[in-house]
């Protein structure tokens, strides 16, 4: 009997070899800087200072990362970030998205420009707003508190995230809206059992955004926080270098445990990530 060749294989080229290894190294150019710092968090000193600054430690010191979490207190930081992260990703994706639908789906004469006045966000820098948002927060004595950086991180996340919403609401046809006002359904339950499900890919992209924005901010951080108790990872990290002699390692340790989250979210949501980026730009 004759043998079926299975003609889905393609044939190995040497341009693909070649593509293939072209690829490798780029991507080990992207991955080595994490390894770099992982190989940095268990160094002393004396390693990183010497002759030994890219290869592997002669010893791990795992102390390190004990010095960083007690010492250092950035497990505290760390619970601190997530908070700060969570909340503003929930209250950020919770007012874009109804935003967006009374501006997208209802009918009204000032819509067009309530959405402009919406992205005109955008256009603000961070610095801009330093200023005027110390003075009121200290009015209000919100400083050293986690709303002192809760509501700029909303205020600076609502305008891409009723960009994106927006992008994905014009392309949902109202008569499934329509069908569901007729059968008796509320303006509330047609956005909650209706439109939220059908923008999923948009608050996974709004929901990335955010987080990103958030987990590595540092200029609102380091200005509105002075107290322990409140700082982040960014603030908790920088304040770890001494004033005359600074343990290094331990600041690697931090690094690590800082960069940890953003790499078990690419790990575990990658395809969601990718898809979520992807129809965002089309639709938005």
């Amino acid at each position: 009997m004759k043998k079926i060749k299975n003609s889905n294989k393609k044939p190995v080229t040497i341009g693909g070899i070649v593509l293939q290894i072209v690829l490798l190294i780029i991507a080990f150019i992207q991955i080595y800087p994490f390894i770099w710092l992982l190989l940095f968090s268990f160094k002393s000193n004396g390693e990183i200072f010497g002759s030994n600054v890219v290869g592997f430690p002669n010893k791990l010191l795992w102390e390190n990362y004990q010095q960083a979490l007690t010492n250092g207190r950035v497990g505290i930081y760390f619970i601190n970030s997530a908070l700060v992260t969570v909340v503003t990703i929930m209250i950020s994706s919770v007012v874009a998205a109804m935003a967006s639908y009374g501006i997208v789906r209802m009918k009204w004469k000032l819509s067009g420009v309530t959405l402009i006045f919406f992205l005109m966000g955008l256009m603000i820098p961070i610095h801009a707003a330093l200023l005027p948002l110390f003075m009121f927060f200290s009015k209000l004595k919100q400083l050293n508190s986690y709303w002192s950086l809760i509501f700029p991180y909303v205020g600076f996340a609502i305008p891409m995230a009723i960009y994106i919403f927006s992008g994905f609401l014009r392309d949902i046809p109202k008569e499934m809206e329509e069908s569901a006002l007729l059968d008796g359904c509320s303006i509330y339950n047609s956005f909650f059992r209706i439109i939220l499900p059908l923008i999923k890919p948009a608050i996974a992209t709004v929901s990335i955004f955010t987080f990103l924005s958030s987990w590595n901010e540092l200029m609102f951080a380091v200005t509105f926080i002075s107290k322990w108790q409140y700082r982040t990872l960014t603030v908790g990290i920088q304040q770890m270098v001494g004033q005359y002699t600074t343990s290094w390692g331990p600041i690697g340790a931090g690094l690590v445990i800082a960069t940890i989250p953003t790499l078990l979210i690419y790990c575990l949501l990658s395809n969601q990530v990718q898809k979520s980026l992807i129809s965002g730009a089309v639709k938005g």
